[in-house]
């Protein structure tokens, strides 16, 4: 497969992570237990804060009904930009995937872009990112997002946000790779999801022995703390999704 891009970057690795919110019942009111993440947080070694150098955000290309989405998404950029992580996202300029490059860039950060050539005239692709990626398709798409990431976070949005979401913990759950997965549960969107998820166990079509092992905050505050903390909890010895194994899923 090929595809094209502006410029090249460098991607770091990093490694298996342990879950802040594990769906172990039926009850749809399960938690996080956060209660001393930022003490956690401050404890880390700047070395295992370095891990989460760039963070892949699915998100819906319109901007949804609630003003808050559009909201998080710009807070969510400006955040990235101040700690200098990357965004790597699906290189439309609409909806909150637009909002949340625009801030980043916006606020002096840096942008990776990858879009399937399909996609480039309905979603307005937006030009002013440090890095553009067209390929050939959607899976091509998905997986280089993968790679070029260190953690994921989903923000609201339709279908195709669901699809990556989903897709994610999926290859997470069958052990091909332990990166950081968090709900940006902005005004409660993902509440529908996550009480299908914990239904899902009561019914055991996810089964006792495998977890889906998913970071949530309600605060964009609280989003890159929970990535960090999840990284440098990270054993060395984890395993992550080679492209060609990506290519097979």
């Amino acid at each position: 497969m090929s595809y094209s891009a502006v410029s090249a970057c460098e991607h770091p690795r990093n490694g298996k992570f342990f879950c802040e919110f594990r769906y172990l019942g039926i009850n749809s009111d399960v938690t996080p237990c956060l209660a001393s993440l930022d003490a956690f947080t401050s404890r880390c070694h700047i070395r295992h804060m370095s891990k989460i150098k760039t963070v892949c955000v699915y998100c819906g290309s319109g901007p949804g009904t609630n003003p808050h989405f559009v909201e998080a998404a710009i807070e969510l950029g400006k955040t990235f930009a101040e700690n200098g992580i990357r965004l790597v996202y699906g290189g439309g300029s609409l909806g909150l995937m637009g909002a949340v490059a625009k801030s980043t860039l916006d606020h002096g950060g840096t942008v990776t872009g990858i879009i399937p050539d399909f996609l480039r005239a309905r979603e307005n692709a937006l030009t002013r990112v440090q890095e553009m990626i067209v390929t050939p398709d959607m899976h091509e798409r998905k997986r280089l997002m993968f790679e070029r990431s260190d953690a994921f976070v989903a923000l609201p949005g339709g279908i195709g946000t669901l699809e990556e979401l989903v897709e994610q913990l999926t290859w997470q759950q069958l052990g091909r790779h332990s990166k950081p997965v968090l709900l940006a549960n902005v005004d409660g969107f993902w509440e529908p999801f996550i009480a299908l998820l914990t239904h899902m166990r009561a019914t055991e079509f996810i089964r006792p022995t495998l977890s889906v092992d998913i970071l949530k905050a309600e605060r964009v505050a609280d989003i890159v703390p929970r990535l960090r903390a999840a990284a440098a909890r990270a054993s060395d010895n984890s395993k992550e999704l080679a492209p060609e194994v990506a290519r097979r899923l």
